[in-house]
């Protein structure tokens, strides 16, 4: 009876302290949600949460503050950036997990890890000193020529190239989430069922049509998912960004035009804020993200948890 009574006491002891460390996430979570709602309520009163993310206008001197400049600034490096590494990380997964030699798919697979270990910071220096230079020399002088009298493009490649900007932004950020949609879509194609890419080969298919018709419709809920958890990276990053952006508060309608995103408004101005109503304003920016965030990883959960609803059955 003793040892009954042991056992029993420790697996007590061993639910309530993995009870309280869950529950230690959602008690940050809701502290955090508490303390930016608590610390961005003057900026709330004055200036409304519609009006807010509305007004372009962001001037500490007159106290005028608005997020549309820098929630525009955030949606279009995110986008563009999510459609320049989506097509490369599936690309990448299709490679390493359909075509790639044994020897190797580790090699690449190490690669594409190590590429998401890299800090940002040193992705916004090798932007800034590196990529920077070749964006306004070669690659977005190029686009101006051959795409610029398009009338699709006239307007997105106006301006002088100057490399700090909104494109060379987007690509920096592609390049930093390349690696999680490309490890999450390779997971998410070996799911699928080795008899079923048998039996589609047996009855005389391509590798193409293999993996055009088999492989990336069984799994492109995992892979739509994969693609929102790098959204929710690419919303959030911050000092990469910061290097190759610049800072300026305007509706930028050239891919040329320097901007501003939320986490760079966040990065630069937090220090120097100087009355209340300015310190508001950014804790009213970062609720306004952890609201993007939240709901772009929501989105991505309930894709992953389709797919492996579907594996599953």
């Amino acid at each position: 009876m003793p040892i009954f009574s042991k056992k029993n006491s420790i697996d007590i002891a061993f639910s309530t302290i993995t009870a309280v460390a869950a529950l230690t996430v959602l008690v940050v979570i809701c502290g955090i949600v508490a303390v930016l709602f608590k610390e961005s309520w003057p900026a709330i009163q004055k200036f409304g949460f519609f009006r807010f993310l509305f007004t372009v206008e962001w001037n500490p001197v007159t106290s005028v503050f608005g997020a549309a400049s820098a929630v525009y600034g955030t949606i279009v490096t995110t986008g563009i950036a999510l459609l320049i590494a989506f097509p490369t990380a599936v690309g990448i997964a299709i490679f390493v997990t359909e075509i790639a030699p044994n020897a190797l798919k580790g090699p690449i697979g190490a690669a594409i890890e190590l590429l998401a270990a890299i800090p940002s910071i040193i992705y916004g220096m090798w932007g800034l000193f590196t990529l920077a230079p070749i964006m306004s020399q070669y690659i977005e002088p190029f686009l101006q020529k051959y795409l610029g009298n398009l009338p699709l493009f006239k307007t997105l490649l106006a301006g002088t190239p100057m490399g700090i900007d909104l494109l060379t932004a987007s690509v920096i950020l592609s390049i930093m989430i390349i690696p999680f949609t490309a490890s999450i879509a390779r997971d998410a194609f070996n799911l699928t069922p080795g008899v079923v890419k048998e039996s589609a080969y047996a009855m005389g298919a391509t590798q193409w049509e293999v993996v055009k018709d088999v492989v990336i419709p069984h799994a492109k809920l995992g892979v739509f998912g994969g693609a929102a958890l790098s959204l929710g990276r690419a919303l959030g990053e911050t000092m990469a960004v910061a290097f190759v952006l610049g800072n300026n508060h305007k509706i930028a309608t050239s891919l040329f035009d320097a901007a501003s995103t939320i986490t760079v408004t966040l990065a630069n101005e937090f220090a120097e804020a100087d009355s209340d109503m300015y310190l508001s304003s950014l804790y009213y920016l970062a609720l306004v993200l952890f609201g993007l965030s939240f709901i772009t990883l929501a989105v991505a959960k309930l894709f992953l948890l389709r797919a492996e609803g579907k594996h599953s059955r």
